[in-house]
């Protein structure tokens, strides 16, 4: 891949028959150079078993290459054709709720020996008719793939032979995850209740993380098909989403995405986010920075966003335009709508694409023309960005599934996201640019502050490579709830925070949910107002008796002002900084630029604030890429970089040399490192 992609989904099996010629003289005019086509039309192509029709494939193929656009061929195996689940009902996923009927899509058993022989089916048929064709310059792999909560009979069976294979001895099982507990306990493989039952934390967690290996499997089998007939020149991608609550919010929970992007030659992604006056690019920028993350750095495809989309989505004027090149500068090689056109009917008539209903120009096409043209304009400058950041954030699926058994007070989200997004979102809007690890390793050293959310469930390997990381001169901030218990959900016996006491220097046996408690500060450095309480949780810290520790905050509470509530400690050639409670964006930020001096950190923006939003990248030439977006809608003034070349800036030319950017505008400089 050696160019940026701007591209939609296309269903020639949805549309006017008349319209594909027009359609491609409008996508022509707005720069699109590439589409996905197939992934979701399996009984278009085998209306009956063992009946095919190429006839939509074979002529979007054509058409396109005359027009000199790339197509990306998805297997159609996310949504099943109807004579399947009649003739083979044991395809449907089985979830606590019961088996699905037919109807929607995502609805079949990824574990099913049939669904996968039939899976395999289709995707050869596909690929021996297609894998020739000039067109193709990729394959993405199924669609936004799930487990889909499968608690049917081959998972649970497959679940209890893994477990087998891991405890020769039912009695470390039974150790292990606790099952003494209320006559749990396993003595026998042929009593295995079902997992799905369980009231067991650390059984709970096993199933889920079982669950999710059951996707890296299968798209890691999905990819040895496709790699017997893709050229070593066409790349296979996945189109991996996040926990959805009615946009794209947090870390997924049905997917490990570390591991699954490993059968991956190139990740990819779907973002969603809110738009209008609700318009902040922080989906844009964390779902980017996850999925950059999955390739070590490396570019990534975003498959699918928004254009239109729902009506309380329809992009404000400029609004398209500010998207496309947040998704760019976190590292993007191709931004792709979902999708071309609106449908007529069916589930997601009111789901708009880039067209609306009646097929003609409209603003938010019109506007997509302009990002077509820019993005050709600066290919070169845009293509292969090298992002680097001094400051990460750790997150973890098993942590999340951890957290989530034991949900603070009355809450009824995904807790570990809520908590996620807190810290992500904190320094997201003080410019503080992150990377997104799973593991704390030697490639570790280069970041100069690890931030680690609600790490609960852990082995003592990662805390001590936390504490490593530390004593050899790292930083971290520690929040909350993380090193309470071991890697099957046992809490630790020890003082908490266990063994990341050593380099915290703090302790604590009790904790209590917060009620109306602030928070006092013990050094002038640290501001605190009456809005930055304690939330969520409270656990009172106590600091060792030591000159290594220092109070930073204490509870604001009648009975509990005794405690810490945040605690900063060296140990070897670095600094931890525990926080005993959720707290607001701003504090979080002002313990994040306490660890690593602002003015050297590279990963910080310090003279811009949320709504002016400012990433770095170094182009392929070596060249300082600088992106400002303003997320408001109001005039923003900037600093710009001394020296610099403005390559993009607002439809205003004259507001580049005043130093402003209009309401809901983009500048991108150019400079020397």
């Amino acid at each position: 891949m050696s160019t940026i992609y701007y591209g939609v989904a296309y269903y020639d099996e949805y549309m006017p028959q008349e319209r594909l010629a027009a359609d491609i003289a409008m996508m022509k005019e707005a720069g699109i150079n590439i589409v996905r086509i197939a992934e979701s039309t399996w009984s278009t192509l085998e209306p009956q078993e063992g009946e095919y029709n190429f006839y939509h494939i074979d002529r979007v193929l054509n058409a396109m290459h005359e027009a000199g656009i790339a197509v990306i061929i998805g297997t159609p195996t996310y949504a099943i054709p109807s004579w399947l689940a009649r003739k083979h009902p044991e395809v449907m996923v089985t979830s606590v709720k019961g088996q699905e009927k037919y109807g929607r899509r995502q609805i079949m058993d990824i574990v099913s020996p049939t669904f996968l022989r039939y899976a395999e089916n289709i995707i050869r048929v596909l690929l021996e008719h297609v894998h020739t064709h000039p067109a193709i310059v990729g394959y993405q792999l199924d669609n936004e793939t799930k487990h889909y909560d499968n608690v049917g009979p081959v998972m649970q069976q497959k679940f209890v032979e893994t477990l087998r294979q891991r405890y020769p001895s039912l009695e470390q099982m039974n150790k292990d995850f606790g099952l003494d507990y209320w006559s749990n306990r396993i003595d026998s493989w042929e009593d295995f209740p079902p997992a799905a039952s369980t009231i067991n934390a650390s059984l709970g967690c096993a199933f889920s993380t079982f669950q999710r290996q059951t996707v890296t499997d299968y798209l890691a089998w999905q990819s040895r098909i496709v790699s017997e007939y893709s050229r070593p020149d066409q790349f296979i991608t996945h189109n991996f989403d996040f926990e959805w609550r009615g946009y794209s919010y947090g870390v997924q929970p049905r997917v490990n995405h570390f591991a699954a992007a490993k059968a991956l030659t190139v990740a990819g992604v779907d973002i969603y986010h809110p738009s209008q006056a609700q318009l902040t690019g922080r989906e844009i920028s964390f779902g980017g920075d996850i999925t950059r993350a999955l390739k070590q750095g490396a570019g990534y495809l975003v498959l699918e966003t928004e254009a239109q989309g729902f009506a309380q989505w329809t992009p404000f004027p400029g609004q398209l335009r500010l998207q496309a090149f947040s998704h760019i500068a976190s590292g993007a090689k191709m931004v792709s709508y979902w999708h071309w056109h609106s449908i007529h009917n069916s589930f997601e008539t009111y789901w708009k694409g880039l067209l609306s209903h009646d097929f003609s120009p409209n603003p938010t096409y019109l506007e997509a023309k302009t990002i077509g043209a820019d993005l050709a304009r600066l290919s070169a400058e845009l293509d292969g960005l090298k992002i680097e950041n001094d400051v990460a954030i750790l997150i973890s699926n098993e942590a999340m599934d951890a957290v989530n058994w034991f949900k603070p007070g009355d809450a009824q989200s995904n807790v570990y996201n809520d908590v996620f997004r807190r810290f992500y979102d904190a320094l997201y809007d003080n410019n503080i640019s992150v990377d997104i690890i799973n593991d704390v390793d030697a490639g570790c050293s280069r970041y100069r502050v690890i931030v680690v959310p609600a790490l609960y469930a852990a082995d003592d390997a990662l805390l001590k490579r936390i504490n490593h990381y530390v004593e050899s001169g790292g930083q971290v901030l520690i929040g909350f709830k993380s090193g309470f218990s071991d890697e099957n959900v046992k809490v630790r016996t020890c003082r908490q925070p266990g063994i990341l006491s050593e380099c915290c220097r703090v302790t604590y046996s009790q904790f209590v949910l917060p009620q109306d408690t602030g928070l006092n500060s013990h050094c002038p450095e640290l501001v605190i107002t009456t809005e930055d309480c304690a939330e969520l949780w409270m656990e009172l810290l106590t600091p060792d008796e030591s000159e290594q520790v220092q109070v930073l905050a204490s509870y604001q509470h009648p009975v509990w002002e005794k405690y810490a509530a945040i605690t900063e400690s060296r140990y070897g050639k670095g600094s931890a900084i525990y926080m005993g409670c959720l707290s607001s964006k701003k504090v979080i930020s002002q313990l994040v630029l306490r660890l690593a001096d602002k003015k050297t950190l590279a990963s910080c923006n310090s003279a811009h604030s949320f709504p002016v939003i400012v990433k770095k990248a170094v182009g392929k030439k070596g060249k300082r890429l600088t992106f400002y977006f303003n997320y408001s809608s109001d005039i923003q003034q900037i600093q710009q970089p001394e020296g610099a070349v403005c390559l993009l800036g607002d439809s205003d030319a004259l507001s580049s040399h005043r130093g402003e950017i209009e309401p809901w505008g983009l500048r991108v400089y150019q400079s020397d490192v």
